[in-house]
């Protein structure tokens, strides 16, 4: 292949320089042969290589270029460049021919021969290929209608042309009936070749466009130099390099270039290596906005006018009459010159009226056929529109409504005919026209292709002055818009409804934790940030869980809903109130912009002292006063600080005003999260002391003021160190106090070791002879706990054969939460198991007589704080006494906690009671020393002066006790060891 073949054939990457390169390099070519062959290429053996040989060049590397793109590409229109490949061949072998004869042989070209063969056979396959480029008919009278307009158009040009030249040529220059049937098949062929590019032009397929069209035009340049060979004035006169030569060079190159050359199909057409996405470039800029305002949507500069559709479509269906009109011309041309009309004219001409007739007929029955349709087709979308239960609307590009359908009666309310020429704008709601506007013109600008529709969701005036919300999808529409329209409103409540309802709590109707949330943070972004009087209330009411158990849970309801309006009426309007759960409110107070931080601190606690003594007050619920207190955690905001952590500052200090005695207003200090970590820091120390066995059980040793006499021993966990050092059980203790926490489900996992030691080690010591009680405290909240149900304390009695009465569980204290009902169920359903109740503490809670008069209590242990001071203080004395005597009354037995002097012994037995537990006796010991006590079986008890120095002596129970350094250095000292408890510590 030459050089100028090879830059023709060659793919186009996408992209307009190098097509344009391609086609001025295919111009210049071209141009230098037409100027060779004006010139007459210098000599006459030149332009007889040029005009022969280099036909079959150019013909020859379209031939090649159309078979290569042909193998590359997978399409329908395969067969078509094949097809062009041959005839381009045909057309090569019959220059190369004619170029043997003249250059070679150096002699005139026979006439008929091989040559003319290859000519003749270049029409056929071009004829059938352009048939394969063309817009296949769907039904058989297009394909009868596309016969009829391809002969319409040849005979017109076959009577035109024999009535000019072709006859002439039958009359006068046949020689022979081979060289007759030869001068006329060239022209016949051409007429035909001409009648399927006029036919096609109008019926070309759309895909791979430019390519078509540039072959078409190929094909065409090619008809049109072959009709001027055989015109007898040109052929007489005609040698080979002549400026004819360049019309063939010319359409042999540029059939070489149609598949290759245009950029636009080669990215864009069937088959094409570089459609990406499958976009259509044509519509790439539809949807634009027309700068005249007169149609919302614009043209790509690409795509055709919308105008040039129908003059194509008219010259498309004009073509058939203008071809009849040619040849009608033709006859007349011939009777007005006073000629003899030709039998083949006159045949030619009934056969295109004939033909002309019978596509008319079918054009009728088709237009019939189309005209029904597209009645039954409107009726059909007519009935669909009016039937529909959406409101269908058309605006023109001014925003002036065209048509309503008759659904906006039952959907606006309004008749569609009182709609229709109102300003679509002037229905809908002022606030969202600016938002509507800003979308329709988004959705005008936007190609397409890319977003055919959009939706529009606005406030629509209805006929009773009420606006409803209305979602609309939106269609371009002949330069305006289609609106489909459906009422929303029932939608749109339900979705606020929702929104409210996940944002608020359902039976205060106040904002719930999530909305609190982001109302903090709202509160701490944007102007507020760093705001240091921003402050939340953490808010819980003492002594609710009393009002359910006691009054009910509907009368707890009715409580919260009043407490829940309190609170709302009480903060400003730019502040907030909600519920988080529970009895627990919360109140976020917005910060004013205050710099004076003490003054804006004092202004807060005033108002969380006024919240509190207003939820304080009596709330009347179905006719009884009920009272509940406040406890109240204020957190003030700092810069940096997230919500999370106002929040949970907030509630510590909520929990510490708790704490701290209840019904009162409490400041977070940062010693609080301290205080908590270290706490939660001392309840996993704690859970993993209990799994690794760091735990002891010490019994203290319960004794008869009279006799002296080991009555029962009281156990007590001590935590013991890895250095054999057991310290005071303050700080765990405390821990085993937090409630409704991790920390104190672990703390319950010490009450059932320490339940289960006891028991266990006192059914050893029973085995062994030692019979004497075992004291265990459990608080009432432990007891009614689902973590110690009552199968367990039997199973535990029965597994160790522990007998009856030989525990014995001090009640710790009785929280006002706990029901009373509850916990005396629990307590009856112990002693049925044998198991002796004590009253621990008493004559210190407010609840201790509510205690003896509902629960069944065996023992009364005596508070050490009465303890204490009973010997210095008249009026201790005479409480106590008191109390004891209350002990007696109802047979019961008495414990005094805390007797550590032998002054308290006297004291307290003058009074009545009858066992105590102290330091004056024993402090706690291990079992081995245990033992050796209970061996003893007595203590001796203040009986007179004689004996005050022996008591004073201190206790052979005593601990090693830590002291801690300035320096850290740690030193442990051991008190002096009574007679009873003089021997040491085993070794563990």
């Amino acid at each position: 292949m030459s050089a100028p073949g090879a830059l023709l054939a060659r793919q186009q990457v996408p992209g307009s320089g190098g097509s344009l390169l391609s086609q001025l390099a295919l111009a210049l070519i071209c141009g230098g042969y037409a100027v060779g062959s004006a010139l007459g290429w210098g000599s006459a053996q030149l332009a007889l290589i040029m005009g022969d040989f280099g036909l079959a060049a150019a013909a020859l590397i379209a031939a090649v270029s159309c078979f290569l793109y042909a193998r590359a590409r997978e399409s329908r229109f395969r067969p078509a460049w094949l097809l062009f490949a041959v005839s381009s061949a045909m057309a090569a072998c019959g220059n190369a021919v004619w170029g043997w004869y003249e250059v070679v042989l150096d002699s005139e070209v026979p006439s008929p021969s091989f040559a003319d063969f290859f000519f003749l056979c270049f029409g056929p396959p071009a004829i059938v290929g352009l048939l394969v480029l063309a817009k296949r008919p769907v039904t058989r009278a297009g394909w009868v209608c596309l016969a009829l307009d391809s002969w319409l158009i040849g005979g017109s040009l076959l009577t035109l042309s024999w009535s000019l030249a072709l006859a002439h040529t039958t009359h006068f220059q046949a020689e022979s009936t081979a060289h007759a049937a030869l001068s006329l098949a060239y022209p016949l062929l051409d007429i035909a070749l001409v009648s399927m590019v006029l036919a096609l032009h109008f019926r070309r397929s759309n895909a791979n466009r430019t390519a078509i069209n540039t072959a078409i035009a190929a094909l065409a340049m090619t008809v049109l130099c072959d009709a001027l060979f055989t015109s007898p004035l040109l052929r007489e006169n005609y040698r080979s390099g002549q400026l004819l030569d360049a019309g063939w060079f010319a359409g042999s190159l540029l059939l070489a270039y149609a598949p290759w050359g245009a950029r636009r199909a080669g990215q864009w057409g069937e088959g094409a290596p570089y459609n990406r996405g499958g976009r259509n470039p044509v519509n790439r800029n539809q949807g634009g906005r027309n700068s005249a305002g007169r149609s919302p949507v614009g043209r790509s500069p690409v795509s055709r006018s919308p105008g040039s559709r129908p003059i194509g479509g008219s010259l498309a269906a004009l073509t058939p009459y203008l071809a009849a009109a040619v040849c009608t011309l033709g006859i007349l041309y011939n009777v007005t010159e006073g000629r003899r009309v030709d039998r083949v004219v006159v045949l030619t001409g009934c056969t295109v009226v004939l033909a002309l007739v019978v596509r008319q007929g079918i054009m009728l029955l088709d237009n019939i056929s189309l005209t029904q349709e597209l009645a039954q087709k409107e009726n059909h979308f007519r009935s669909l529109v009016q039937g529909s239960s959406d409101v269908i609307m058309i605006a023109a590009p001014t925003g002036i409504l065209r048509y309503v359908s008759p659904a906006a009666s039952g959907v606006y309310g309004r008749d569609a005919e009182e709609l229709i020429g109102s300003e679509l704008a002037s229905l809908i709601h002022a606030e969202d026209l600016g938002r509507v506007v800003h979308e329709v013109r988004r959705f005008l600008a936007a190609p397409p292709a890319e977003e055919p529709t959009t939706r529009i969701e606005c406030r629509f005036k209805s006929g009773t002055g009420e606006w409803l919300n209305v979602e609309s999808t939106v269609n371009r529409h002949q330069g305006g818009l289609i609106f489909n329209c459906r009422d929303v409103t029932e939608r749109v409540r339900l979705q606020a409804q929702l929104q409210h309802n996940a944002e608020h709590d359902p039976l205060t109707d106040l904002p719930n934790r999530a909305l609190f949330t982001a109302r903090v943070r709202q509160a701490l972004s944007g102007r507020r940030v760093g705001d240091p009087g921003t402050a939340v209330l953490y808010i819980d009411l003492d002594g609710f869980k009393a009002v359910n158990d006691t009054i009910g849970h509907q009368a707890g309801d009715e409580l919260l809903i009043q407490a829940a309006r309190r609170l709302q009426d009480s903060v400003r309007a730019g502040d907030t109130a909600a519920r988080l759960g529970g009895d627990e409110f919360a109140a976020l107070i917005v910060g004013e912009g205050s710099r004076d931080q003490a003054a804006r601190e004092c202004q807060v606690h005033e108002i969380a002292d006024r919240l509190r003594l207003t939820l304080s007050q009596p709330y009347r619920i179905d006719g009884n006063e009920v009272r509940v207190a406040a406890s109240i955690g204020v957190a003030f905001a700092e810069p940096g600080i997230s919500p999370t952590d106002l929040m949970r500052n907030a509630d510590l200090a909520m929990y510490r005003a708790k704490a701290g005695g209840k019904d009162r207003v409490e400041l977070y200090a940062p010693q609080m999260q301290a205080e908590v970590v270290r706490r939660t820091e001392l309840a996993t120390r704690l859970r993993t002391a209990l799994h690794e066995g760091e735990f002891a059980l010490l019994h203290q040793p319960v004794v008869n003021l009279t006799s002296g006499r080991v009555t029962s021993v009281a156990a007590q966990a001590r935590w013991r160190s890895t250095q054999g050092i057991l310290f005071t059980p303050a700080e765990f203790l405390r821990v085993a106090d937090t409630a409704d926490s991790q920390e104190g489900a672990r703390t319950a996992e010490l009450g059932r070791w320490l339940l289960e030691e006891a028991v266990e080690q006192a059914a050893e010591r029973n085995r062994a002879g030692h019979e004497v009680p075992v004291t265990v405290r459990l608080s009432a909240r432990r007891l009614v706990d689902k973590s110690l149900p009552l199968g367990s304390v039997e199973g535990l009695l029965t597994r160790h054969g522990l007998p009856s009465g030989s525990l014995i569980i001090e009640l710790a204290d009785s929280d006002p939460r706990i029901s009373f009902e509850e916990l005396e169920r629990r307590l009856v359903a112990l002693r049925r198991l044998g198991v002796r109740i004590a009253l621990d503490g008493f004559g210190s809670g407010y609840a201790a007589i509510n205690a003896l008069r509902r629960l069944p209590i065996d023992v009364l242990k005596l508070d050490r704080g009465l303890v204490e001071g009973v010997v210095e203080s008249a009026r201790l004395h005479k409480i106590t006494s008191g109390l004891l005597r209350i002990a007696c009354d109802l047979g019961m037995q008495s414990v005094a906690d805390g007797v550590d002097v032998p002054e308290q012994v006297v004291a307290l037995r003058a009074m009545g009671c009858t066992h105590g537990q102290g330091m004056a006796f024993s402090g706690p010991l291990d079992e081995y020393r245990l033992r050796r006590a209970l061996v003893r079986g007595e203590y001796p008890v203040p009986g007179g002066t004689a004996a005050l120095s022996v008591l004073a002596g201190g206790s052979g129970g005593s601990l090693p006790v830590r002291h801690v350094g300035a320096n850290g250095s740690e030193t442990i000292t051991r008190p002096p060891l009574r007679s009873n408890s003089e021997t040491p510590v085993p070794p563990t």
